[in-house]
């Protein structure tokens, strides 16, 4: 199975990136969910092992990453806050340059994205950002290959984000303007994306020529979307300040009203996991047009070949 090649050794946000890299990714992940769907395993990266970092938690970024480190042949090893000397003083520095030495790759979930850039800076090995406070760019490639599953031209599509302006919003913004779909991001004024991450989204739609828009009008940035999007009002660390999030933020919620007003036949995303009745209405998440689960799944499909794709193209130089 042929390897698709890219231009960057890590992958810490989608701008590390082109388009054509994203599609050729897309491509080889199709490929290889539709050999595991007819019992066919490749084992791409036997012997090779891959450092997983936690300093938050998560059910569909460890699963995805050992799971699909194993179905390709290979190793993951999770590490876990309190199990390493990060947390007890260890550099980042210093750890990138240990782990470099035991592991083919080191991805990680974590608060700070300084603390992904300082890793990757001191690993000469592939390092993948699995989350960080500022970009999720994993998540946004699965929901980009999930619409590409659908659509296949992801250019003729427009996705709508309702919600908080947080990690999931700057990373869409960024992978719709690479791959020249048409995105409208709806907020309270409070709560808008990134500022970096939309002067860059703009920079990259002027030659895919994606159309991109921020409002704090839900119904506005729904008008004719053939995707919905929504995610937490409350993301890990902002416990605090939860009960004022949550009235802010009321108003901007995926409701069945909500998408009557998109597109015919829309579909509804979330990057999970969800709260009823909060960002998302039950009766919404749980009908014919909720694709949730098929975006959770392609985590799985997206990641190895991401991992594939680093890690061969590493030990190639």
């Amino acid at each position: 199975m042929r390897i698709p090649h890219t231009s960057t050794r890590d992958l810490l946000t989608v701008t590390d990136l082109s388009g054509e890299e994203v599609l050729l990714l897309f491509k080889f992940a199709s490929k290889l969910k539709t050999a595991l769907k007819r019992g066919r395993r490749h084992d791409l990266l036997s012997g090779r092992s891959l450092a997983m970092i936690f300093e938050k938690q998560s059910t569909r970024t460890r699963v995805s990453f050992e799971v699909g480190m194993n179905q390709l042949g290979g190793h993951a090893l999770f590490l876990g806050k309190d199990d390493i000397q990060l947390g007890r003083g260890e550099t980042v520095g210093d750890t990138a340059k240990v782990l470099s030495r035991y592991a083919d790759a080191i991805m990680i979930r974590t608060f700070s994205h300084e603390s992904v850039v300082d890793l990757a800076k001191n690993a000469c090995v592939p390092v993948i950002n699995g989350l960080t406070d500022s970009y999720h760019p994993c998540q946004a490639l699965a929901d980009f290959f999930t619409i590409y599953e659908l659509r296949g031209d992801v250019r003729k599509v427009k996705l709508a984000y309702v919600g908080d302006g947080n990690n999931m919003a700057n990373s869409l913004l960024l992978c719709a303007a690479l791959l020249g779909a048409d995105i409208s991001v709806a907020t309270p004024k409070n709560y808008m994306p990134d500022t970096e991450a939309v002067r860059k989204a703009h920079e990259l739609s002027s030659s895919s020529g994606s159309k991109i828009d921020i409002t704090t009008d839900p119904y506005m940035a729904a008008e004719n979307a053939d995707f919905l999007y929504t995610d937490v009002w409350v993301s890990m660390g902002q416990e605090e300040g939860a009960m004022e999030r949550r009235n802010a933020l009321q108003d901007y919620k995926i409701t069945q009203k909500l998408v009557e007003r998109s597109a015919p036949a829309c579909r509804v995303m979330h990057c999970l996991p969800a709260h009823r009745g909060e960002e998302i209405d039950a009766d919404v998440m749980d009908s014919e047009v909720s694709i949730v689960f098929e975006q959770a799944e392609n985590r799985l499909h997206i990641q190895k070949a991401l991992l594939c794709t680093l890690i061969l193209n590493n030990e190639r130089q």
